[in-house]
């Protein structure tokens, strides 16, 4: 497969950054030796060509408001394909942000195909955004698939009829879309397994814990040169590192990264450093990702240094925009 390589990012280590990692998208780190102990990195900068497959994190956050971090959204391009996964705030407006760094040769109306791993709020505050700016942006009006669990399509429903008078008023008479289409959302409530297959991806949904949700999803994306797994949010669970199976990149929750004394709430919704470090170890992938994260503070720090003393692989904390292939 060659060597995995990363865009602007920062991989963990005694607050380090690499500064040949944070130039453009054009620069590159190939990762030979990952080891991201906590007082050092090992890195060898260079310019491979690309290849097929590109992972761009548009937003790496959590609810708290962190104007550094937007919403949760991950985009898995392959070659000029875009597959875009949870839809945080912000996300039309990191993407355009991504293009314009040169991520690839599109348009700012070019997520046409959206997978959510889950209905709460944080995961999907900007669908309403992907929903209209998709819509008013694109000259062409084409529609909008979008896979999650159960209980999606109700909500594009409301999204719908909350902005009818904007959608009316703009297809309307004198409306810059006249005479032109209503935003269509093709809306796929899915259940665990293939949801989704193409001439370039292949894409399985698999359930994981998430306190509460009776429908939480991890998701397996397999390109013709890269397998990627997302776990969304997700209590600890095996089927991450059943899904993963040494894949390329595994991105995963970072949202408490606390230690094993987190209180029971984030014990039942999300994953500590040391369950981490055991699903990690398990998968045993070519590059942890960690995402979906909290304030920076002395407790997260120490989460880090847990992590990085149970777990012997490589791990970046992602930041927004960066680029992973």
């Amino acid at each position: 497969m060659g060597a995995l390589a990363i865009g602007p990012g920062w991989p963990y280590g005694s607050g380090m950054k690499i500064s040949a990692i944070r130039g453009c998208l054009g620069s590159a780190i190939i990762v030979s030796m990952l080891q991201l102990a906590w007082s050092s990195a090992h890195a060898q900068a260079a310019s491979p060509p690309p290849g097929r497959t590109r992972v761009v994190m548009l937003g790496t956050g959590t609810p708290g408001a962190n104007p550094d971090r937007f919403g949760p959204a991950v985009v898995v391009l392959v070659d000029s394909s875009a597959y875009l996964f949870d839809i945080g705030v912000g996300v039309v407006r990191q993407w355009a942000a991504a293009l314009r760094n040169g991520i690839a040769p599109l348009g700012v109306s070019d997520l046409r195909t959206a997978f959510v791993t889950h209905l709460h709020s944080d995961h999907t505050v900007g669908y309403p955004e992907l929903i209209l700016s998709s819509w008013t942006l694109d000259p062409a009006v084409r529609p909008l698939d979008v896979y999650g669990p159960r209980g999606l399509r109700r909500m594009t429903e409301h999204i719908l009829a909350a902005y009818a008078e904007d959608i009316a008023t703009r297809t309307g008479k004198g409306g810059e879309k006249e005479g032109k289409a209503r935003p269509e959302v093709r809306v796929h409530e899915i259940d665990p397994g293939t949801v989704y297959n193409d001439s370039l991806v292949s894409i399985t949904a698999f359930r994981v814990p998430h306190g509460t949700w009776d429908q939480s999803f991890g998701y397996r994306i397999s390109t013709p040169d890269r397998t990627i797994v997302i776990s969304g949010d997700a209590a600890p669970s095996p089927a991450i590192a059943e899904q993963c199976r040494g894949c390329d990149i595994l991105i995963h929750e970072g949202g408490t990264m606390l230690e094993a004394s987190a209180g029971e709430y984030f014990r039942t919704f999300h994953t500590t450093a040391e369950a981490l470090a055991s699903i990690a170890t398990a998968a045993a992938p070519r590059l942890l990702v960690l995402y979906h994260q909290p304030r920076t503070g002395p407790a997260v720090d120490r989460a880090y240094r847990v992590l990085r003393s149970l777990y012997p692989g490589a791990f970046v904390v992602a930041r927004d925009l960066d680029v992973f292939y």
